[in-house]
């Protein structure tokens, strides 16, 4: 596991993080989010040991980190060389980490044919597309096989496609016990992918935990009814706040408890009901009402 506990960090006399916590568990999918200048990069460049942290800790298995060899980072700026050939530089990325050029090839060849960039391992990297680079470079974090991954903005400039490609080989990382620890400004990508989530805003931790259950914690009772005729009658049934009338979908949110089995009810009683679900938050909203 990774903790971050309690880091602070300022340049000259702004404070840019501000007693930042919070933790990357074995096989999960953390999400980091935050608008522009948030402090997300900063607290990633202070967990990989680039910038040193003027409070606070981040440790390792318990241990303070000490060597980050056997983490796999990608920065949002793209750091791989435009004249080398693409397989060519991620095995040489994989022999700086310690592994054989052996390990490094079989690891590079696997890892093209994963994220579908097989037919341009032997091109340069600037003859490929921004989408196709952002895949090298992808692979460039993963080849050395790491415990750790810290991925800034991996979904920058992929079409759809390529994003479930990408999406599939992050899964099968933390299918096999890597914390992966990811910041992105899709945040529909987000919510199909992360396990949990972490919101920093101005160098402050928001909210962090379990998707569902921040779900659950920042969402407000709110049902969604779609009957066979006009839903418009709700607009005047006691005891409810309508949000949005439609036709016949309408949603609304309960005073009481019992409220919304009443509802249920009283449209059960005017004709069929083709549907009766509870309104779960995106994280888009839950996002928006944290900062």
């Amino acid at each position: 596991m990774l903790k971050v506990t309690s880091v602070s960090r300022s340049f000259g006399d702004h404070l840019v993080l501000d007693d930042v916590s919070f933790a990357v568990s074995p096989g999960r999918m953390t999400g980091f989010l935050g608008a522009n200048g948030s402090g997300k990069t900063t607290t990633m460049r202070i967990i990989l040991g680039v910038l040193a942290p003027h409070g606070g800790s981040v440790t390792w298995q318990g241990v303070p980190v000490t060597s980050r060899q056997h983490f796999g980072y990608m920065p949002e700026e793209r750091g791989l060389y435009p004249k080398m050939k693409v397989a060519e530089q991620i095995t040489w990325l994989g022999q700086l980490h310690g592994l054989s050029h052996t390990a490094a090839r079989r690891n590079t060849l696997q890892l093209l044919e994963q994220l579908e960039l097989a037919d341009r391992a032997g091109s340069a990297l600037e003859e490929l597309s921004l989408g196709n680079q952002q895949r090298a470079q992808i692979a460039a974090a993963l080849v050395h096989d790491p415990s750790m991954l810290i991925l800034d903005e991996p979904f920058s400039g992929l079409d759809p496609l390529a994003v479930d490609t990408v999406l599939a080989v992050l899964r099968d990382r933390a299918a096999g016990g890597v914390p992966v620890l990811f910041s992105s400004h899709q945040l529909s990508v987000v919510e199909r992918l992360c396990d949990d989530v972490v919101i920093i805003s101005n160098g402050v931790i928001k909210a962090s935990g379990a998707r569902e259950e921040l779900r659950a914690q920042y969402g407000t009772a709110r049902f969604e009814l779609v009957v066979d005729s006009d839903a418009g009658w709700l607009r005047d049934y006691p005891g409810i706040r309508v949000v949005d009338v439609d036709g016949p979908r309408a949603v609304f949110e309960p005073d009481a408890t019992a409220a919304e089995q009443q509802v249920l009810s009283s449209a059960l009683q005017r004709g069929p009901v083709r549907s009766f679900t509870p309104v779960v938050p995106s994280l888009e909203e839950i996002f928006k009402e944290v900062i």
